[in-house]
């Protein structure tokens, strides 16, 4: 028989052609689906979640990572936002209609100056230690303020510092970044920013001076705060 009339479905061992292929036990849903199920995992879900935690949740073989590109895209202009917190994803209201949310506040926790200070140096210089805390503010740091901020969720305990004594540091968490709306740390407004908005004077107040050697916190929160520029950074 002529090459020509051979079977062009057939191989040279006489199995049908693509026969050596592994089929796929169980093929991925359509990437239509898989956004669909990246929806309501999110939709459902409190806490932002990572790529990594979408992964593990979705059948074998889906891409969280492409589905929520997708997602992200079809959520642009809506009320509901997808938005990326730190590592992690999550659902939020957009921005300009969180004032429908207002009825929804349930409490409000007011920082003292002392624990505003010290959130304000952990996230513009983490990871930070104690004392270097301290050094910033010119006053030592009350236990009780870290407690607070760290019942908040708002830092966390960070890698420890390879110098002598191995201190503790401190970060932000991503509590924080999702409380205020950052992607991460870097987002936060630069010291030109917080002065064209009137959070920062621009010069301390006329005879505001540290206390010799510095005092607790309680006494801090009564005083005019100074160091501004230390405190936040360009």
């Amino acid at each position: 028989m002529d090459d020509s009339d051979a079977d062009p479905g057939a191989s040279g061992s006489g199995r049908p052609a693509g026969a050596d292929r592994t089929p796929t036990l169980f093929a991925a849903p359509p990437l239509a689906e898989q956004e669909r199920m990246v929806e309501a995992i999110l939709f459902a879900t409190a806490e932002p979640l990572t790529v990594a935690e979408l992964e593990a949740r979705l059948p074998h073989g889906c891409d969280p990572a492409e589905a929520l590109m997708l997602l992200r895209r079809r959520y642009e202009g809506r009320g509901v936002r997808v938005v990326k917190v730190g590592d992690a994803w999550a659902m939020r209201t957009a921005p300009d209609l969180g004032f429908l949310m207002q009825k929804e506040t349930v409490e409000i926790r007011k920082l003292s100056r002392a624990a505003i200070e010290t959130l304000a140096i952990i996230a513009y210089h983490q990871p930070v230690t104690r004392a270097e805390i301290e050094e910033i503010r010119g006053v030592s740091v009350s236990r009780g303020t870290v407690d607070q901020l760290i019942e908040m969720g708002w830092i966390r305990f960070g890698r420890r510092k390879m110098t002598p004594g191995r201190p503790v540091t401190f970060v932000v968490t991503q509590e924080f970044l999702d409380h205020f709306g950052l992607e991460s740390a870097r987002d936060l407004p630069g010291l030109q920013e917080l002065r064209a908005a009137g959070l920062l004077d621009n010069r301390p107040p006329p005879g505001a001076e540290r206390l010799p050697g510095g005092g607790a916190d309680e006494a801090e929160d009564e005083d005019a705060a100074t160091g501004q520029g230390d405190m936040f950074g360009d």
